[in-house]
């Protein structure tokens, strides 16, 4: 009898053992050679109306790594038009981090039940939105143009966005709505967020130049930013221009103080000018920033985009052209009047951001293009 007990310990023994083996070991060796998913990183392109911002954009959304979208906040500021640029802070910076997380439910607020892709502003201009899982059309690595990607990838469902968001190592924004840095501390303390901004200004003279010549585009936007009373008459403009450039010094003095210290190498000021006069160096600078291969077929196309022959007249135009030349224009096509109300309303953001004033007319006329810019500038 004591024999046949031994014998049953002995077997719970070697059940139990094997248990515990089976429970402890078998799952660790299961998920050992897992490998983790890196983190998406997250890259907003902060800047103002007619800033070449929707070059720089390109920049990102022909890269293959990046899921881009341009200007996504347009929807709330269309749906909410009675409200300030100051109260539609909160509601544009929700929407930014659920694009960021591809949780693309955020847009219901703002469409109809009915949405389709192309229902979403400037769909055409995201790279990711016309090749696959969003387009069959076009290859993942292709550069594509919006005028082809119009014609054949809009009949897709609204779905496709957020499916195709999910399948990319970085997600790119561009957005002209943001007029204080603070506003995106959530952000940039979000776990769930790698963000990184490319704030990216223009000479104002060269904007103001460029919004007269889209002025009826740019309305709703005027009337929003500083109401509708304040863009009326001929100080209308220059009124709009005073507060872009009044958010331009304090984002750039909050984003370069790097304080506090969640904006550490999260925050770099690109001017355009300095992106048109070296696309290539520029463009190298940005991608390193954002964690991104800067490849040869990419380095053509920034090129080729920045040396044709057009004039960039059109509002989103992104064609090739002759980019250093057109960023200049406004020497030649502006007169001094305006130049000089220009300088008055933004002569803190000329100052802090390195670009110099013009003082006379004799001098706008005889100006080298490299005076334009303080010697000590990056």
């Amino acid at each position: 009898v004591m024999k046949s007990r031994r014998v049953q310990m002995l077997l719970i023994l070697a059940v139990l053992f094997f248990l515990l083996i089976h429970f402890q070991f078998l799952p660790c060796s299961n998920n050992a050679p897992r490998e983790e998913k890196p983190s998406p990183v997250h890259i907003l392109i902060l800047s103002s109306w007619r800033s070449g911002s929707s070059f720089t954009g390109q920049i990102f959304s022909q890269h293959p790594s990046v899921f881009y979208l341009m200007e996504p906040a347009w929807h709330v500021w269309v749906k909410m038009y009675q409200n300030s640029a100051d109260v539609l802070h909160m509601a544009v910076r929700d929407l930014v981090r659920s694009v960021f997380l591809c949780d693309m439910s955020v847009f219901d607020a703002y469409m109809s039940s009915q949405k389709k892709k192309s229902d979403l502003f400037q769909w055409e201009t995201s790279r990711a939105l016309c090749s696959p899982p969003a387009c069959d059309s076009f290859s993942r690595g292709d550069i594509i143009t919006a005028g082809s990607c119009r014609t054949i990838c809009g009949k897709y469902p609204f779905s496709k966005v957020e499916e195709a968001c999910k399948t990319y190592s970085h997600v790119a924004i561009k957005e002209v709505r943001f007029f204080d840095l603070k506003v995106l501390y959530p952000l940039l303390t979000d776990p769930s967020l790698n963000l990184k901004i490319i704030h990216l200004v223009r000479d104002p003279r060269a904007v103001f130049r460029s919004r007269e010549n889209t002025m009826a585009n740019l309305k709703r936007d005027s009337n929003i930013v500083v109401g509708s009373q304040r863009t009326k008459g001929e100080m209308g403009p220059y009124n709009t221009m005073q507060v872009i450039c009044r958010s331009h010094v304090e984002i750039y003095k909050a984003g370069s103080q790097a304080i506090p210290s969640f904006l550490k190498d999260r925050y770099v000021l690109v001017r355009y000018e300095d992106i048109v006069r070296d696309p290539l160096a520029r463009a190298a600078q940005m991608y390193r920033f954002a964690q991104l291969d800067f490849t040869q077929e990419l380095q053509k196309w920034v090129h080729n985009i920045t040396h044709g022959k057009g004039q960039g007249a059109q509002a989103f135009d992104i064609g090739s052209r002759d980019a250093l030349r057109v960023s200049q224009a406004w020497r030649k096509t502006l007169p001094f009047q305006k130049i000089e109300k220009v300088q008055n309303v933004c002569k803190d953001a000329m100052d802090l951001l390195g670009y110099r004033l013009v003082q006379s007319e004799e001098e706008q006329k005889n100006m080298s293009l490299n005076l334009l810019f303080a010697q000590n500038s990056s």
